[in-house]
């Protein structure tokens, strides 16, 4: 059965790395909106247009799950609701949902940033010391239930369904 694996963490917790490792190990597609943002913008927001790169590589990635691919999304997913949405959609494909957490301590996470900004500048997105205390301050660790996938929350009050709740989220999914 096809598998989307989901990377979820902050910057510098390996992500990228491990999403290289599970795409060579399962012939897997990986969307990484680094790779998108630097060529196209030279920034990672660029006035909002990081939600709508994401949007079209979610769509892309579940057009890709239904054709029999498997696929890595690398776009660190720091909230429940956004991991929820995009669990939902995967398993509404009949396909089996992976989430990768790879949890990062302070002082390694600010030694890769940095390790990253000296050896592959052309690579990396600038991140100030305020960018990653924004980043720790607004990261949902996934708990316990979401990490063995035993269910999946219900959306946030006001949304009928994850799809419309992810439609809102990443514009350009829909």
């Amino acid at each position: 059965m096809t598998i989307l694996f989901l990377m979820v963490g902050l910057p510098g917790a390996g992500k990228t790395t491990r999403a290289r490792q599970l795409a060579a190990e399962h012939g897997a597609l990986r969307l990484t909106p680094d790779d998108w943002m630097i060529p196209l913008f030279g920034e990672a927001e660029a006035d909002g247009k990081r939600d709508v790169l994401e949007g079209r590589m979610l769509w892309l990635a579940l057009e890709a799950v239904k054709l029999g691919t498997n696929v890595v999304v690398d776009f660190g997913c720091w909230s429940r609701d956004e991991r929820s949405a995009i669990r939902w959609l995967v398993e509404a494909e009949e396909a089996h949902f992976r989430l990768v957490y790879l949890p990062v301590d302070d002082e390694t996470q600010r030694a890769r940033i940095a390790h990253r900004w000296m050896t592959v500048p052309e690579e990396t997105l600038p991140m100030s010391e305020a960018d990653i205390l924004h980043g720790q301050a607004h990261f949902e660790e996934p708990d316990a239930t979401e990490l063995e996938g035993r269910r999946i929350a219900s959306p946030p009050p006001g949304w009928v369904g994850w799809r419309e709740w992810a439609a809102d989220r990443w514009p350009t999914f829909a």
